[in-house]
């Protein structure tokens, strides 16, 4: 009998750009390498669907349950995470009640950015938050 074989295929995860208009999006500044500040997300846990993971990931990195508003993007480069070949889901949401908002699971600080005024953010989510700015861009009159 041939030896099992186990795929190696990028780890799925998400991403969650949780945007209000007049404050920004939230970031979250990470506890764990590779450090900065970042999108809320993480890891889709085996049986959970992309949106369940990202409102889960939501909730537990910013204590903020959301509602998810759209999709941004699948973003698969195999190197926009120096853990590993991930690939990201990435939703755009609203959250139900802003006063929630804390640091929670992996995330040191928990904070809304003004979309002009980002600190460097990690991985590859200067690149997602340009693509979502470019997005809310083309529905302002």
């Amino acid at each position: 009998m041939p030896p099992a074989t186990h795929p190696r295929n990028p780890a799925p995860t998400v991403d969650i750009i949780i945007y209000a208009p007049g404050r920004g999006i939230v970031l979250v500044e990470r506890k764990n390498p590779p450090f900065g500040w970042a999108l809320p997300g993480g890891f889709v846990e085996y049986g959970e669907s992309c949106e369940a993971a990202a409102v889960r990931e939501a909730r537990e990195e910013t204590g903020l349950d959301v509602v998810l508003t759209g999709l941004v993007g699948v973003y698969s480069d195999p190197a926009r995470d120096p853990r590993g070949h991930t690939m990201s889901v990435v939703y755009s949401a609203q959250a139900l009640d802003l006063s929630r908002l804390a640091a929670g699971d992996d995330a040191g600080r928990a904070v809304f950015h003004d979309l002009d005024a980002l600190p460097p953010l990690a991985f590859d989510h200067g690149r997602i938050v340009r693509d979502f700015t470019a997005g809310l861009s083309r529905l302002r009159p």
